[in-house]
């Protein structure tokens, strides 16, 4: 692990981790980070080399304390921030694991508990869905070291042949005591007090009928169910779910009234503003509620900018956010933030990472009709940023980068020559890090 390495007091042709400014920004400073980079002298070919780690995602836990970070070895890291982070310091912190779980296959959903406190140890959990494995939900603690031990499972298997379903998305809110996932053509919806050999308390077709001849006849939303979203909870305790699917739909589900979409669209129809589809787009990652609860924002891959919705306004698309390159297959997660606490409350901010390492802001999300640009951007890391997202405090962003892609011409000489053959590989990129910043002030 290298020490992090960053100063922001020189301009952006001589920084790469410079502020571009498109309006006033903010001041962005490097606080503290975990850096998994690979020596320059490593030029094992992509044919033969060893896998290298890279951080896949991260995200804060309830009480703002920590960071679980996941990674491409099968690993969920847990970092307690210093509670003198904020204090003035001459350099950049270096951020250590205060825990590593080792997950006995790959996963897709990772979620923190919605009660989690750094104070109470029977709160500081994870629910996670490994392929091939039922859900567990373990201890980001564990007492022992190597392969952790679940503290407790929940059975989602595919009763026609017995074979476990593995989620490709996963939604545990507050106050924490049932949790939804997504999978192909289903959400199930599970109790979390009735663990061990029980299945879910209720599964909801995403399609009327999978045998079907004309498989739903229209009506619902065929494919993987890729990215879960719950409104902010309203008055009455309930909330609106919102499904995102790799076949480029959403629904919206009402779990406390019905078992059926309350309503859905495919965002690929963006006749209706010009340029919208010039931006994109092969299959949902993320879905997020705009603070207030009334606006959706659409994250896809292979896309140059987000999808906003007025759902509770007019019902359809409001705007563009345009100016955000993630032209890749990865998942480059956005989050979302109350931006002016005394301005207008329906209007917010969207942080978005990128594929080429800069971090994209938009701010008074709401306000406009089309296409909205940048309002400014800051240069955070090397590779894809992989998560992008906001302590509930404001003052303060991690970020987590690394990945793979096609490697360029010159590394393809420098590791093969030009008369070799070449393998079809990709590379994982040189650099991955988990950064914390302070913004403003």
């Amino acid at each position: 692990m290298d020490d992090p390495d960053c100063d922001h007091n020189r301009p952006a042709d001589a920084d790469a981790n410079a502020i571009s400014q498109h309006q006033t920004a903010p001041a962005v400073h490097l606080l503290a980070g975990n850096v998994i980079a690979r020596p320059r002298h490593d030029t094992q070919d992509h044919a033969s080399s060893s896998p290298r780690e890279f951080y896949t995602s991260a995200q804060w836990t309830a009480d703002g304390t920590s960071l679980v970070a996941s990674s491409s070895f099968n690993s969920i890291s847990t970092f307690v921030l210093p509670s003198d982070l904020l204090d003035p310091s001459s350099r950049p912190r270096s951020l250590a694991a205060q825990s590593t779980v080792s997950l006995p296959e790959p996963t897709q959903t990772i979620v923190p508990a919605p009660y989690f406190s750094l104070t109470e140890a029977a709160t500081q959990t994870a629910l996670v869905g490994c392929r091939d494995h039922p859900l567990h939900l373990y201890h980001l603690f564990p007492r022992e070291d190597g392969p952790a031990t679940p503290l407790a499972s929940y059975k989602l298997i595919r009763h026609e042949t017995e074979e476990y379903i593995t989620p490709s998305s996963m939604l545990w809110e507050h106050p924490g005591t049932h949790f939804l996932c997504g999978s192909t053509n289903r959400l199930d919806y599970f109790d979390m007090s009735r663990h061990g050999s029980d299945g879910p308390l209720l599964t909801i077709p995403t399609i009327p009928s999978k045998r079907h001849i004309a498989k739903g006849s229209g009506v619902g939303m065929k494919g993987t169910v890729s990215a879960l979203a719950a409104s902010p909870m309203e008055s009455s305790g309930g909330s609106i779910v919102a499904a995102g699917m790799w076949t480029r739909w959403v629904g919206l589900y009402d779990l406390h009234r019905t078992d059926k979409a309350v309503a859905n669209w495919s965002v690929s129809n963006t006749d209706d503003m010009d340029g919208a589809a010039e931006i994109g787009g092969q299959g949902i990652v993320q879905v997020r509620w705009s603070p207030c609860g009334r606006y959706l924002v659409v994250n896809e891959r292979q896309s140059t900018g987000l999808l906003v919705y007025d759902i509770r306004g007019s019902g359809r698309l409001l705007s563009v956010l345009n100016g955000r390159d993630a032209a890749t297959q990865q998942k480059l997660s956005c989050d979302v933030f109350q931006g002016d606490q005394h301005g207008d409350s329906s209007f917010f901010e969207v942080w978005a990472g990128s594929k080429d390492g800069s971090v994209v802001v938009w701010e008074d999300v709401g306000s406009s009709f089309g296409i909205v640009e940048p309002t400014w951007d800051w240069k955070a890391h090397e590779s894809p940023v992989g998560s992008t997202i906001l302590h509930s405090s404001g003052s303060v962003a991690a970020t987590c980068s690394g990945g793979w892609g096609a490697p360029s011409v010159q590394e393809i000489e420098d590791d093969f020559g030009e008369s070799k053959s070449l393998p079809n590989a990709q590379r994982v990129f040189d650099e991955s890090g988990l950064k914390i910043w302070s913004i403003g002030g």
